[in-house]
């Protein structure tokens, strides 16, 4: 039983470790060690690995026979009946041609940058994706928190109307509006409780906790565009497609060296009879490539159109990136304007609205409708620049993480 409590207590000790809340730089810190991340770099040290063997020479051949041996005539079926009947004993060597072999290497070489891009291309994207799951809990929480708070004012107004109707200074149809406002933030609370919940298991997927609260601010991400700009030529994803483009050429390499001749030797002991001589023998073999047009030439231009694509793919990628970010800051510029516009402006008249109201309301001037509508107002003036707000953290997080250096 000690035993058993001890192995439970182990295998729980993982998720105890990770039952704190979790900081932004925390939660990117943890995804360095995702599982797609390991995968990249398990990845890489076999590229490593197998680039030892590339451009070696092929294994040597044992040969073992037995030579000439009579099947007819006086000698037939006997050893030492002829002879040139010998048991034969050798060893063979196949031996490429050096730029067939250097053109391995440089595959092996170029298989080992690919996946070393590719590494650094994950690394990145886990990054981005956590940072994104962290900031949509964080203000998925805030949501709601938010709305618990709106729903709380909204439900005063309802315990208000219906004392209004009792006093018969309202009507009854008066507090179904107060309802409808309630049904609808209710509505909104439901939608982000759904987000709250995609976001946790996201930030569960990266991180390993199996239900990571958060804690702390985001961080406040600076966008310099000319910065972000110059940073596109080293982007992770962009440098994967140079080695791809690479590994093209090295294939194009390799392709070419077949039409350059291999060649082999060998060498063999060969036991006759004991009143016969013992023999050696030994020989050379050489391939010749004479017929390139069918066979070498179509492999060497199936080889290069890859190459030519994979350049092509290339630019196509840093044009994608160039884009992409073009596009992302604008929508930060935008995204940014409407934040402070309803931070600045919608946000303090919606409450000024409510104030002026209820003084109304107080005075006789205006009807319980109009502070209901006055506090819907409200509400989802709140709602919205909280939601602005989230738009310019994911932006700003987005174009720093994926544009930028690795560390901010």
């Amino acid at each position: 039983m000690r035993y058993v409590f001890v192995a439970l207590l182990s295998a729980a000790m993982p998720g105890l470790a990770f039952a704190q809340p979790l900081t932004f730089e925390d939660a990117l810190s943890r995804a360095e060690a995702a599982p797609s991340v390991q995968a990249r770099s398990l990845d890489v040290e076999a590229r490593r690995s197998a680039a030892i063997a590339a451009g070696r020479l092929p294994d040597p051949k044992l040969g073992v026979g037995l030579d000439n041996f009579p099947v007819s005539g006086p000698p037939a079926f006997t050893y030492a009946g002829d002879s040139m009947t010998m048991a034969r004993v050798g060893i063979s060597q196949d031996v490429p041609n050096a730029a067939k072999r250097h053109a391995q290497q440089a595959r092996a070489q170029a298989d080992i940058a690919a996946a070393e891009a590719n590494g650094f291309a994950e690394v990145r994207r886990v990054k981005v994706a956590t940072a994104l799951a962290w900031i949509d809990l964080y203000y998925a929480e805030r949501r709601l928190a938010a709305i618990d708070a709106v729903i709380a004012r909204q439900n005063g107004l309802a315990v208000a109307a219906h004392s209004g109707v009792a006093s018969g200074a309202a009507r009854p149809a008066q507090t179904l509006d107060v309802r409808q406002a309630i049904a609808a933030l209710e509505d909104k609370r439901s939608e982000a409780a759904a987000d709250s919940a995609r976001a946790r298991s996201t930030l569960a997927r990266w991180t390993g906790d199996a239900n990571p609260e958060v804690t702390g601010t985001v961080p406040d991400f600076a966008i310099n565009p000319t910065a972000l700009r110059e940073a596109v030529g080293q982007h992770p994803d962009l440098n994967a497609a140079i080695a791809r483009t690479r590994q093209a050429e090295a294939d194009v390499a390799a392709a070419r060296a077949t039409k350059r001749p291999d060649w082999s030797f060998d060498v063999a002991y060969q036991r006759r009879a004991d009143r016969y001589g013992d023999m050696v023998s030994a020989g050379v073999t050489i391939s010749l490539p004479l017929f390139a047009g069918k066979r070498q030439d179509p492999i060497i231009a199936a080889s290069s159109a890859s190459a030519s694509a994979a350049l092509a793919e290339q630019e196509d990628m840093r044009r994608a990136l160039a884009a992409d970010l073009q596009a992302g800051i604008a929508d930060h510029v935008m995204h940014h304007e409407q934040w402070m516009r309803s931070r600045d402006t919608l946000l303090p008249l919606a409450r000024q609205k409510v104030d002026l109201e209820t003084a109304s309301y107080s005075a006789g001037r205006a009807g319980l409708l109009d502070v209901i509508q006055a506090q819907t107002m409200l509400a989802n003036s709140e709602i919205e620049t909280l939601d602005r707000e989230a738009l310019v953290a994911r932006d700003g997080a987005r174009l720093v993480l994926t544009y930028g250096s690795d560390r901010r």
